[in-house]
């Protein structure tokens, strides 16, 4: 490979053709090696490099040129061991633990625990409907293992926005073990109603979500109305932070991901709209499985200000 690069390079003469050591490269080399190849010639190709090759002669961009291929030839192996390293820090933010947690981590590892803890942990849900779930309920198989499949996103449960519709099951919520002892709420866990035994739910696991219910909730009902879903937050200032931060990988118009179809599509507006108490929760503590950020280390009020602008945006 490296003696085909060569060849390439070195018959040039004159005044270095424009982009075209690099565009030969990218059709023979890049092509084979991976993004973090592409990284490389995206950081050197810059107008200022273009511009320098521009004016270098045949005879002296040819052995350069052949100098800087078997640099990045002889490189390759670590730059497979960089994409190996940056592909485990990934994974690492969404599924591992830093070496020091705070309680903020803390609190928003068992938020996402609460919203689907098969998904923040990579496992798959027990087979079939959970045995505490009410005959009554219109939900079955893995969802039912979803702490908020009973309880809510507002945590109120059959006091809450889950006391009618097609998520009612008469549970009651978890806002009454605000305050808590964890270890109790850890022992409730493991008890025959909620079935989490150590082999489902590992004690990090568990400790975590038990956190969250007893110091991780908020009060749904001091920043979003109960009956219209109107957001007691300013637009304006939420259009700083998602135009700052979240536009980053939703997009400014928040439609960049699409949990839906073209036909019914799922945009941060369609769900802020829809169903505001799921949404601010996932702004506060992410989403699980995904490397999705959270607010939590802020004050609540600029998620709630965040989600106010996130239901100005559109929804299809």
């Amino acid at each position: 490979m490296l003696l085909l690069s060569i060849s390439v390079v070195l018959p040039y003469r004159g005044v270095f053709p424009r982009r075209t050591f690099f565009n030969r490269t990218r059709g023979s080399l890049v092509s084979g090696q991976g993004d973090d190849m592409q990284k490389i010639f995206d950081r050197v190709d810059t107008a200022a490099g273009e511009r320098t090759w521009q004016r270098i002669p045949g005879r002296v961009a040819g052995p350069m040129a052949a100098t800087m291929l078997l640099g990045l030839v002889l490189t390759t192996p670590a730059l497979g061991q960089l994409a190996t390293d940056d592909e485990a820090y990934h994974r690492d933010y969404i599924y591992g633990a830093p070496a020091a947690p705070t309680e903020a981590w803390t609190l928003v590892s068992g938020g996402r625990f609460y919203d689907n803890w098969m998904s923040a942990l990579e496992v798959n849900a027990p087979a079939g409907t959970h045995p505490a779930y009410p005959s009554t309920g219109r939900q079955s198989g893995a969802s039912t293992w979803r702490c908020k499949e009973c309880h809510g996103w507002d945590y109120r449960g059959a006091a809450g926005k889950y006391g009618s519709g097609s998520h009612a099951t008469g549970i009651a919520g978890i806002d009454g073990m605000v305050g808590a002892d964890p270890d109790a709420i850890v022992r409730i866990l493991r008890g025959s109603t909620h079935g989490f035994t150590e082999s489902i739910l590992p004690a990090d696991a568990a400790e975590r979500l038990a956190r969250f219910v007893s110091a991780g909730q908020h009060d749904t009902n001091a920043y979003i109305d109960f009956d219209s879903g109107e957001v007691r937050g300013d637009p304006g200032r939420g259009a700083s932070v998602f135009q700052t931060v979240c536009a980053a990988c939703h997009g400014f118009e928040g439609r960049a991901l699409n949990w839906g179809s073209s036909e019914e599509p799922g945009y941060v507006g369609t769900e802020a709209q829809a169903n505001p108490w799921e949404v601010l929760h996932k702004i506060r503590n992410g989403h699980p499985g995904v490397e999705m950020i959270s607010l939590r280390a802020f004050d609540i009020q600029i998620a709630v200000d965040v989600l106010a602008y996130a239901r100005t945006l559109p929804a299809k």
